[in-house]
């Protein structure tokens, strides 16, 4: 009789999980879904749907509004997108991720004294990529021109009512704002005043912004005018931007203020179509970018997990949360070390690690009952039937680690009971008894970009850079994007990531998209630096093995890991290293389930919100309708018809 009321309370429990009431309400089209990080973002995503425009249409729509609203990056940053084409029924890839320019070398950056390059100032910079990566997706896969397209973004150029988020963000940044002449003439409108920036609500007006979108839509017309095809005619705009007057005003502005981009850093580069990667998680296609950024991540890990029974653990119980939390920390080891631009790797290591094999091995290496503080790289190549020409960097590595550290293992530990506390007017976490600015850099955010229609396009965006305390560059009113920091200046760390001129850094971003049975299934996004695909991981396990709705998913709660090497912020190789063990869990974990984990290894903190700022798009074929889901952990939303 007890094993049966056991099991029925556990059953219970774990069905009280998966039907839990969410914040937010689930999100139901027929027609068409717009899901971004603003709500005037997502309205303008709407408002191109409504004018029959398709999800590329939207999607690049709510793309320029989110960078005139500055919702943490701007048009001088970088997009990485995926699109399900259904004329061809495949998955494309877009990398327009900017490179570093002419002079970005280790040697310049570490003559400077620096070990990172800088997150901040016109040093931080790689070349903008968003506005090439919005030209060709309209100009490839939408259906409208880009003065329709751009229009919302223009109206808002013009003057809107600035959100707090925005408007606290100046103001928090003005100490930066205040040495960059260009930033300090847009953002600081009060300049003087006890608050300086805007206000909320106050009309916020980017003239030079809407300048530079007035003359990229001026270019299409003058190309429309002389029988120019749609295609061609937005990239004249392009052309304009990256060749013609706005570039030069751009590289000027840049130099001006100690930076590097050149006109021919802007000519050279251009946006690229690629293959995307994918794995097969029971039945179900996942798909991601290359391994210029740390999307694979995700992949490996399903990879690693399909050789674990995850439903029959439950839903964060302590064996799931570790069998997680283990798994990722040899996928992001993999990723600290063997992730770069394939441009410029002649022995690439990603075949390797998305083989089921390498997987199976990396398995078995989990130690069930307890934290492995000292997770490293595997050996991709042995399952490419090649040797490691990486090994000696290995070495160097763990000793540079176990220099810096001190002691091994390694890394920063947390007091207990620390705890976490998300704050929506500042899209911030206010962080008691714990490294504040440790964690700012791992939460470090971004926007997602999410749509789909009828017609069976779906999008999935995940672009930033360019995030205040932003330089402007010249009279463009377009901040310049900070990914250069992204890079590192040592082998020693990751070999496929040294910064070079005409290199793309590593990334964190990562829109996500799956197919089931040959048709779209999700597509997904969330910001959060280094924290992204964990969220994304989660998310999309809580769909998959424990049955949750899209918006459940979003706001379910998820574990986070700190045991990996943080790719954005700090100035030193100790700031950014993996801090072995370190946990954040829901404030709701169970007090046996904490006991069970800190006999485990692990060091607790917790927090209110830890599913990440989710968006994502559920397409229900069986009703042949669309669902969206946008997360409770902050200012994100989405509009459905």
């Amino acid at each position: 009789m007890r094993v049966y009321i056991l099991s029925f309370l556990l059953i219970g429990n774990m069905l009280s999980a998966y039907a839990q009431q969410t914040q937010k309400p689930p999100l139901h089209g027929k027609n068409w879904m717009a899901v971004t990080g603003k709500p005037l973002a997502a309205t303008a995503g709407a408002m191109i749907f409504q004018k029959n425009g398709n999800a590329v249409d939207a999607a690049c729509a709510m793309l320029a509004a989110t960078c005139t609203m500055w919702d943490v990056l701007s048009w001088g940053g970088e997009t990485q997108a995926l699109i399900y084409n259904p004329k061809t029924k495949k998955v494309i890839a877009i990398n327009a991720l900017g490179v570093a320019p002419t002079g970005a070398t280790a040697s310049f950056y570490k003559s400077k004294g620096y070990d990172f390059p800088p997150e901040y100032g016109p040093l931080a910079a790689v070349t903008p990529g968003t506005v090439g990566g919005l030209c060709y997706m309209l100009a490839e896969y939408g259906t409208m021109s880009l003065k329709e397209v751009l229009a919302p973004a223009m109206e808002m150029a013009a003057g809107y009512p600035i959100e707090a988020q925005t408007a606290n963000s100046m103001e928090r940044g003005k100490k930066y704002i205040k040495e960059w002449p260009y930033s300090r003439a847009v953002f600081l409108t009060h300049e003087g005043q006890q608050r300086e920036a805007p206000e909320a609500g106050e009309i916020f007006v980017q003239k030079d912004l809407l300048n530079t979108l007035t003359k990229m839509v001026a270019a299409e017309a003058a190309a429309l005018k002389n029988h120019k095809s749609r295609k061609d005619a937005i990239m004249a705009a392009y052309d304009r931007f990256y060749k013609g007057d706005i570039a030069k005003e751009f590289v000027r502005g840049c130099q001006e203020q100690g930076g590097l981009i050149t006109m021919e850093d802007l000519a050279r580069w251009k946006p690229q179509e690629e293959e995307p990667l994918r794995v097969n998680y029971k039945g179900i296609e996942v798909y991601k970018l290359k391994e210029w950024t740390q999307g694979p991540m995700l992949l490996q890990s399903l990879n690693i997990l399909e050789n674990f029974d995850l439903k029959a653990m439950g839903y964060n119980s302590p064996q799931y949360i570790h069998t997680l939390y283990q798994t990722m920390n040899l996928t992001f080891a993999d990723r600290d070390f063997y992730y770069g631009d394939p441009a410029f790797n002649k022995n690439p290591a990603i075949q390797g690690l998305l083989n089921k094999e390498y997987a199976k091995a990396r398995a078995k290496e989990i130690n069930p009952d307890h934290n492995n503080a000292d997770a490293g790289p595997g050996d991709p190549y042995a399952f490419m039937g090649k040797s490691n020409p990486y090994l000696h960097f290995l070495k160097d590595r763990q000793e540079m680690m176990d220099t810096t550290n001190g002691r091994k293992p390694g890394g920063f530990v947390p007091k207990h009971d620390a705890t976490y506390m998300f704050r929506p007017d500042t899209n911030l976490f206010a962080i008691n008894d714990i490294d504040s600015a440790y964690m700012d850099r791992l939460w470090r955010g971004t926007t997602s970009v999410e749509a789909a229609d009828k017609d069976g396009w779906v999008v999935s965006i995940t672009p930033s850079g360019g995030w205040l305390p932003a330089c402007i560059a010249g009279k463009t009113g377009v901040g310049m994007s900070q990914r250069a920091q992204s890079f590192v200046l040592d082998s020693a760390i990751c070999p496929f990531n040294v910064i070079a001129p005409g290199k793309r850094p590593r990334v964190t971003l990562t829109p996500s998209m799956a197919l089931k049975d040959g048709k779209p299934f999700l597509c997904f996004g969330v910001q959060g630096g280094d924290t992204q695909d964990q969220n994304l991981l989660q998310f999309f396990l809580n769909m998959v093995e424990f049955g949750m709705t899209v918006q459940q998913a979003t706001e379910a709660a998820n574990i986070n890991t700190n045991q990996l090497w943080l790719s954005l912020g700090g100035s030193t190789v100790k700031d950014r290293q993996p801090r072995p063990g370190s946990i954040l869990l829901s404030n709701q974990t169970t007090p046996a389930t904490r006991t069970r984990l800190e006999q485990m290894g692990y060091h607790l903190s917790f927090g209110d919100r830890t599913s990440g700022p989710i968006n994502a798009i559920f397409l229900d074929t069986r009703h042949g309708t669309i669902w969206g889901g946008s997360s409770n952990n902050g200012e994100d939303y989405g509009i459905g018809w």
